[in-house]
């Protein structure tokens, strides 16, 4: 698993890679002060997780953020900044993580080890466990078909049968592959290999036809450009 580091600030990056460098396995490829550059780099590099600043000259990091989650396969975002006030902002972009400046040495290791162990989890693994009644039920992410909201819950779709976790759907979707899934929607997650259909809709929006599946899934408008460049259309 590796990582970049985006901060304009020189103690900030030196406080971040001692933590890196020694609680995790983590290999810290590069570090930028200027985020044109970080985003250069990581269009000719696969990068795991990128570790940066919002308020960085040229280019901020919440755009700098929105640019890459368009990738096929972007990276994972912890922001590490002093401003608190984009963190609504941050999540909705799917952000692994937000912390403020000054953290406490608990709180980076905590992000660094739970990131080391959703490599293990998913990178390392085909299968997930998955509630159906009163069993756990262990299931190849690749059956899963669509997600869907339910309060706290999230309830998945996997071989024509229903499932659930006692997971947000924000926090289940960072738990899946983005090379596979994609949050059409503020409700929904789709399998993109279990597309079959779209269907354009009201307000240049898409309905999405899932193989197996009776439910159409919308793609909000706020979703459609990256949408748009994920399909090729």
């Amino acid at each position: 698993m590796n990582c970049i580091i985006v901060d304009d600030e020189f103690p900030s990056r030196e406080e971040l890679k001692y933590f890196i460098n020694n609680f995790s396995a983590i290999k810290i490829l590069k570090e930028f002060d200027d985020s044109v550059q970080a985003l250069a780099y990581i269009e000719q590099h696969q990068i795991d997780i990128v570790f940066m600043d919002i308020h960085m000259p040229k280019l901020d990091g919440m755009s700098l953020s929105r640019i890459i989650n368009r990738f096929p396969k972007p990276p994972l975002i912890v922001f590490i900044t002093a401003h608190k006030d984009f963190a609504v902002d941050a999540f909705e972009i799917d952000a692994y993580d937000y912390i403020l400046k000054p953290y406490s040495e608990e709180r980076i290791v905590t992000t660094i080890k739970k990131l080391e162990k959703q490599e293990l989890c998913i990178n390392l693994a085909s299968k997930i466990t998955l509630w159906k009644n009163d069993k756990m039920i262990v299931t190849r992410i690749s059956d899963i078909s669509y997600c869907e909201a339910k309060g706290h819950e999230t309830l998945i779709y996997a071989n024509e049968t229903e499932y659930r976790v006692n997971l947000s759907i924000t926090d289940f979707y960072k738990k899946l592959p983005k090379n596979s899934f994609f949050r059409s929607h503020r409700s929904y997650i789709i399998n993109i290999e279990k597309i079959i259909e779209i269907i354009p809709w009201f307000n240049n929006t898409y309905m999405l036809k899932i193989e197996g599946e009776i439910l159409d899934i919308p793609v909000s408008r706020n979703k459609i450009s990256e949408f748009k460049n994920i399909m090729g259309i």
